[in-house]
C-alpha cells in the first residue's frame, strides 16, 4: 500500500497548547519506519501549512481562534482530495478540529469515486457542537457538525460539496457529551457506541455491524482517532482525560479488525500532546495502534520496557 504521512501541526482548536508538537512526536516514534516494515510504500510529505486566515466576527463571543481553524480546514480539505487520489494518507495531528478538514476533503474524494464515505469516529467525546452553542469556544469540539452539513456554520467554514450523511457515522468510545450535543446527535441519527454498551456487549460486535453496513453500501472508511478514546493511564498524552477509555487490548483489536475488513481509506491521528506525555509512551503506542491498522499482528510485537 502507498501511504501519505501528512503533518497537521494545528492546536487552534484546543483548550491548551502542545498539540502542535504532535506530527514531531509521531515522526520521533518512528511511525514510517513502523510501517515500512510492514512492507508498505510510505512517503513523508512533512507538514501543511494553513491557508491565508480571514477575519471573522461571530456572535458568539466564546469563540477562539477562529479564523486561523477556518484557515486550516481549508487546506487539510485540500490535501485531503489531492493526496488521496493515489495511496492512503495518514493525517498525523494536531488537534480534533483538523477532521473538519480532512474529512470534507475525504467526502469530495468519495462523491468522485461515486462512492458513499463513512466515518469511524474513535473518541471520548462526540465533537458535535456548532459554532453558536459551544461554550468553551474551543472549536475541536465542532467538527463533526461540520462536516455533517449541522447548521450555523455558513459564512464562515468553506461550503461542503458533499457533506457525509450523518447515518453513516459510527462514534465508538463516547463517555462525554455535553446536553447541547445529546438531543442534536439523537436527531441527526449518528450512531453511538458509548463505553457502556461496550461493557455489556464487548468492541467486536457493535464495530463488525458497522463494517458491515460499509461494505454493503461499497464505501470508503475514514477513521479518525483521538487519544483520548483510550485509558488514561495507558496514553496520559492528551488534554482532555476521562477515564473509562478503551484499554490496549480494546484499542489493537479495532485496529486489526479494521485491517482485516480492507476499508480503510484515510486516518487522523488527533490530540496527541507530547508536552504531556511520559518519556513518549503515548507517542508509541499510538504508533503501535496505527502499525496495527496497517497489518501488525499480536505474534509480531517484541517486548518494550518503560523503565
Amino acid at each position: 500500500m502507498k501511504i501519505k504521512l501528512i503533518g497537521a501541526p494545528i492546536q487552534d482548536g484546543a483548550g491548551r497548547p502542545g498539540c502542535d508538537m504532535g506530527p514531531a512526536a509521531f515522526r520521533a516514534a518512528g511511525l514510517a519506519a513502523a510501517l515500512r516494515d510492514l512492507g508498505h510504500d510510505v512517503v513523508d510529505l512533512g507538514n501543511a501549512a494553513p491557508a491565508v486566515a480571514k477575519t471573522f466576527d461571530h456572535a458568539n463571543k466564546a469563540l477562539k481562534n477562529l479564523s486561523e481553524t477556518v484557515a486550516w480546514t481549508e487546506t487539510l480539505a485540500e490535501a485531503a482530495f489531492a493526496e488521496s487520489a493515489e495511496g492512503m494518507p495518514v493525517f498525523m495531528g494536531g488537534d480534533h478540529s483538523l477532521s473538519a478538514g480532512t474529512v470534507s476533503g475525504m467526502a469530495r474524494r468519495a462523491q468522485a469515486l461515486g462512492r458513499p464515505l463513512f466515518v469511524l469516529w474513535l473518541d471520548a467525546h462526540t465533537d458535535f457542537h456548532s459554532l453558536d452553542t459551544t461554550t468553551s469556544g474551543n472549536l475541536h469540539g465542532t467538527p463533526v457538525a461540520y462536516f455533517t452539513g449541522q447548521p450555523g456554520f455558513a459564512g464562515f467554514f468553506p461550503p461542503l460539496g458533499a457533506p457525509v450523511d450523518p447515518r453513516n457515522m459510527c462514534m465508538m468510545g463516547i463517555r462525554s457529551v455535553d446536553p447541547a450535543e445529546r438531543g442534536a446527535i439523537r436527531a441527526a441519527g449518528i450512531q453511538v457506541v458509548d463505553m457502556r454498551m461496550i461493557d455489556e456487549e464487548g468492541i467486536l460486535a457493535p464495530l463488525r455491524r458497522f463494517l458491515a453496513t460499509v461494505e454493503r453500501a461499497g464505501g470508503m472508511l475514514h477513521v479518525s482517532f483521538d487519544v483520548d478514546f483510550l485509558e488514561p493511564s495507558i496514553a496520559p498524552a492528551v488534554g482532555t482525560t476521562v477515564p473509562g477509555g478503551a484499554t490496549f487490548r480494546e484499542a489493537h483489536l479495532v485496529m486489526e479488525v479494521l485491517h482485516d475488513s480492507g476499508l480503510v481509506s484515510s486516518i487522523d491521528l488527533v490530540e496527541l500532546n507530547p508536552f504531556l506525555d511520559e518519556r513518549g509512551r503515548t507517542a508509541f503506542l499510538m504508533t503501535d495502534l496505527a502499525a496495527s491498522l496497517m497489518g501488525k499482528r499480536v505474534i509480531d510485537r517484541p517486548t518494550r520496557s518503560f523503565a
